[in-house]
């Protein structure tokens, strides 16, 4: 039976941030070569990376090294200049990765709120 630890879950919430920044950095590189001839939009993939990891095992061990991969992105119109990216698009990425990096703040400020709780009443 897999033990849930405080440990794996500060880590967890450290992998969520860390996957956040780099949506964000990648989104950020995207809308500022939105006007560069011929660039084409990246994404970072991450969901395919982790499914091939977790199904390794059922424990995950070093889980924590697994990296994000940026790739260009699939389907997307290309204007003449043959740039495709789409400003509306980034901004939802970007939206989203602040999101999931707020979440994850949060729930590390009640994690730490509930040990600095524990280590008061302990006196």
């Amino acid at each position: 039976m897999n033990q849930i630890t405080d440990d794996a879950i500060v880590r967890a919430l450290g992998r969520q941030m860390n996957m956040a920044v780099a949506k964000q950095a990648v989104a950020a590189s995207n809308l500022a070569n939105i006007d560069t001839p011929g660039y084409r939009t990246r994404d970072v993939e991450f969901d395919e990376v982790l499914t091939t990891e977790l199904s390794r095992s059922a424990a995950a061990p070093g889980l924590e090294k697994v990296a994000a991969r940026v790739v260009e992105a699939k389907d997307l119109a290309s204007r003449r200049d043959g740039n495709n990216v789409q400003l509306d698009r980034e901004l939802l990425h970007m939206g989203r990765a602040s999101a999931d990096f707020s979440e994850a703040q949060t729930a590390l400020n009640a994690k730490f709120r509930l040990v600095r709780y524990a280590i008061s009443e302990a006196r």
